[in-house]
């Protein structure tokens, strides 16, 4: 009889070894179907993908060399995208309704005991809390006039819904949410603590007006099958869910003994979730070696190449002609001004200064105090970048819309027909520059760690 772990390798065979690593080919199958499933602009063939996995593996395997997976940040990064695919399996779905069941089972008896519920009605003549003594007698006039059309049989639900100042009821004829003890304005409660089934109370008097009182009932808790729906609907909103996988997990750890921390529970739930989901274990896997990929190529290439200013300098010397224009552009500042005076004083102020530092000038010069004199839009224009440069350097017949309390505007600097130094193409330079840095860092990793590829087992990617 075969051993599981033969089992398992004749069923699902070493694809490749990386640095003495096996990858597996459902690994590699996971990787490439989901790189390159319906919809993806550049798909590649299994063949055409194998440079490009192994690529990505290296720069995973150099990240580990750098023990990037040591790092606190990269460990509370990792264990919260673990803690998202693996504690929801920590409890079901009776764990939670027992939790909804002690919740109501509290409420319940804390209610009862509390006297119950009373279900009921009101008309509220709204006045405000510092109302003079004319509003307050002209609210009580209204107040005692709808009580006397009320003794009178005039339909409750109807004037709640014309007179009422408390809206949210009003529309629902004056009805109440259910209230208990202590829910209520003191005014309030202390008559309908008194009130009878069926009984309509005098005009009382609190800090938001007269009330007229409807007594509907008096019931207790109402049955679980009726708040079960907003119970669990609570639980959610108020992060209970969480507080109850928290308290399986320290179950789950009393019960390993020796010190069983939670963290070591979820290690190993996830290991045992892994050997039963295979598409699991490669989707924390991608997670896992993606943050070190990630992080190690931000470190070698990405961050390098953006602050590398010698180097980024250096790489635009030696291939400028490569970066060319098809048209002249404007290098310089387009400026609106609230004084005519203004717009030669902008002009002054930046001419014998480098490109770079124009912006920091104006703004020492003109808008360092809280009135900003000058409205400034500095750059490398193309043509239809900007309507005032479009006008005044470019000669296209368009008409600038006025800046409101900026009446003067004027344009400086100078048409160039190729760029005059890295800063005016920096983007395209840095990253032209990464891309060099990467080829020179793959080629450094594919030296540095040995590699080979069962063609095969290639051969049966999707196709077994």
């Amino acid at each position: 009889m075969l051993s599981a772990t033969v089992a398992y390798g004749q069923t699902d065979p070493t694809v490749m070894t990386i640095n003495g690593q096996p990858v597996s080919r459902s690994e590699f199958e996971y990787s490439y179907n989901k790189n390159n499933a319906e919809g993806v602009i550049d798909k590649k063939s299994v063949d055409e993908y194998v440079d490009l996995f192994i690529n990505y593996k290296l720069k995973v395997q150099a990240a580990l060399d750098a023990r990037l997976d040591t790092l606190s940040s990269f460990k509370q990064e990792f264990l919260s995208y673990r803690d998202q695919q693996i504690r929801p399996s920590v409890i079901t779905d009776a764990d939670v309704e027992a939790e909804a069941r002690k919740i109501y089972r509290d409420t319940q008896q804390r209610v009862d005991d509390n006297g119950g519920l009373w279900r009921c009605a009101h008309i509220l003549v709204s006045m405000k809390q510092r109302a003079t003594k004319g509003e307050e007698q002209a609210a009580k006039v209204l107040a005692d006039s709808i009580y006397t059309a009320l003794l009178h049989g005039a339909d409750f639900a109807a004037l709640a819904k014309k007179y009422s100042g408390d809206t949210n009821s009003a529309r629902k004829g004056g009805e109440l949410p259910l209230l208990q003890k202590g829910q209520t304005v003191k005014e309030f409660e202390a008559v309908m603590l008194t009130m009878k089934p069926g009984e309509i109370s005098r005009p009382v008097l609190s800090p938001f007006g007269y009330h007229i009182i409807k007594m509907i009932g008096h019931e207790n808790f109402m049955p679980y099958d009726s708040v079960r729906a907003d119970i669990l609907q609570f639980i959610e909103m108020r992060g209970l869910r969480e507080q109850i996988i928290d308290q399986r997990l320290d179950t789950l750890a009393l019960q390993a003994g020796k010190g069983v921390t939670r963290e070591q529970v979820l290690d190993r739930r996830l290991a045992e979730m892994e050997a039963k989901d295979s598409d699991l274990r490669n989707l924390v896997r991608e997670y896992h070696d993606g943050l070190l990929m990630i992080e190690m190529s931000n470190r070698t290439v990405w961050d390098k190449a953006a602050k590398d200013e010698a180097g980024l300098e250096a790489y635009f010397r030696k291939h400028r002609k490569q970066y060319k224009w098809d048209e002249p552009r404007f290098k310089g500042i387009a400026y609106h001004v609230k004084r005519q005076e203004d717009v030669a004083a902008v002009k002054n102020c930046v001419k014998s200064v480098p490109f770079a530092k124009w912006g920091d000038e104006l703004r020492k010069a003109f808008n360092s105090d809280s009135v900003i004199r000058v409205r400034v839009e500095k750059g490398i224009f193309r043509k239809g970048d900007n309507a005032l440069v479009d006008h005044e350097v470019f000669g296209i017949d368009t008409v600038a819309k006025p800046m409101k309390d900026y009446p003067f505007e004027a344009v400086f600097g100078k048409k160039i027909k190729a760029p005059e130094a890295m800063e005016d193409v920096r983007g395209l330079v840095v990253s032209d520059y990464q891309e060099e840095l990467e080829k020179s860092w793959v080629a450094s990793l594919r030296k540095k760690y040995q590699f080979t590829v069962d063609k095969q087992v290639l051969a049966t990617v999707n196709k077994h």
